[in-house]
């Protein structure tokens, strides 16, 4: 979902601002817009999508029980990013971890479960390293057994706190599944991961239910709570990134 500032039209066209009807109801609003703007037509555009085997994608899905891990009878199938992309529908938003043959990212939802609810989507590049695809497998993980929440619809929120989106994209769930992942398939997490993986096991990452609480308070209190968590241990932090993929430069010392 594009980000909506708080004085524009609500997207469900009520007429109102944004911040008088759906804000702080994201989730909501997809699934309006799923049914009612999304067709069913282009939904099976994307579940119709060939099924791919990149990396280590077949290995890791054949070895997690869905099931067991999270209560849900629901599967997953990967599609190929470049083909998924290349069909130009208005949710095909920038992949997590977008690079040189690396990317992917987790299909709406609400948009994929109009011609098939009962599998959610991935769709990777063919040169799809360990740490990305555990990464998008933890939000798998999360949306079924822990937070719930949808990777992306996030972002509104984070404008209107004020907070940083990737607090909120990656709470405390998504870290218990990205660890738990990390371990399952002896993966080398990349730099953010390893910092995501480092917050939760220090219990700073924001959990999922006052992020679905949307207490601007507490999230703004939790979110720099992290930050003066991440800003004392940044040499800590440095050390353990800096030997990593995705290492952007020494962070001692930087917010």
């Amino acid at each position: 979902m594009a980000k909506i500032g708080r004085n524009e039209p609500c997207p469900c066209g009520s007429g109102k601002k944004f911040k008088h009807c759906h804000l702080g109801k994201e989730d909501q609003l997809a699934q309006e817009s799923a049914g009612g703007e999304f067709s069913p037509e282009d939904s099976a555009r994307i579940t119709a999508l060939p099924q791919v085997s990149y990396g280590r994608s077949r290995e890791m899905l054949e070895g997690l029980d869905i099931k067991k891990l999270t209560g849900s009878s629901a599967g997953v199938k990967f599609v190929d990013l470049a083909v998924y992309k290349g069909l130009d529908l208005a949710d095909a938003r920038r992949p997590e971890k977008d690079g040189v043959g690396v990317g992917g990212v987790l299909i709406n939802i609400f948009k994929t479960k109009i011609s098939d609810p009962d599998h959610l989507y991935l769709a990777i590049s063919p040169e799809i390293n360990d740490s990305v695809l555990i990464h998008q497998l933890a939000h798998v993980l999360d949306y079924l057994g822990g937070s719930k929440l949808m990777p992306g619809l996030a972002k509104p929120l984070s404008f209107d706190v004020g907070v940083p989106g990737e607090h909120l994209e990656h709470p405390h769930e998504y870290g218990y599944w990205l660890t738990y992942l990390q371990k399952e398939f002896d993966v080398q997490l990349d730099a953010d991961d390893t910092i995501v993986s480092f917050l939760f096991e220090n219990d700073m990452l924001i959990k999922g239910r006052d992020i679905d609480q949307k207490n601007q308070v507490l999230l703004r209190s939790k979110s720099e709570r992290m930050m003066r968590f991440m800003s004392e241990k940044s040499a800590e932090i440095d050390a353990l990134i800096c030997e990593r993929s995705g290492y952007i430069g020494s962070r001692v010392n930087q917010d």
